[in-house]
């Protein structure tokens, strides 16, 4: 059961990768002038489906702290940049879904939404880390 976590969160954060790809295409486009063409449903599939699992993962974290070690807020950085990460997990989540039901040409709500979800991927990314010492240091 404690493999559970990390391994759905690594899929998550490869979703969330590559999302994030399809995203640079739009930004591309958009903003630099390149001809591309932009997979939004696939975009809009893939980033819901990412922060879904790393919503999932932030609270089943901690239920399965609490289950197996009777207490949460014990993996230090671990959990600190879960938590840090819940703001940008709404966020990402409210203005995607915003801007798939609300179509229309934007400037500033997708940037601020790239923005956002860039640094919620590099703290998924950081999570990868501090989750293996989690597991050195609470598993093995």
């Amino acid at each position: 059961m404690l493999w559970f976590h990390p391994v759905l969160q690594f899929v998550a954060t490869l979703l969330g990768l590559y999302t994030a790809w399809l995203g640079l295409q739009r930004l591309r486009s958009n903003h630099f002038g390149t001809k591309t063409v932009f997979r939004w449903k696939g975009h809009v599939n893939t980033g819901r489906a990412a922060m879904v699992l790393w919503l999932m993962g932030l609270f089943g974290g901690l239920a399965v702290a609490r289950l197996q070690w009777g207490v949460n807020f014990v993996t230090g950085t671990h959990y600190q940049v879960a938590l840090v990460m819940l703001p940008l997990l709404i966020f990402g989540m409210a203005s995607g879904a915003y801007m798939d039901r609300v179509r229309a040409r934007r400037t500033a709500l997708p940037l601020a939404h790239g923005v956002c979800n860039l640094l919620l991927l590099a703290l998924a990314l950081l999570q990868i880390r501090t989750g293996w010492q989690v597991i050195q240091d609470f598993i093995l």
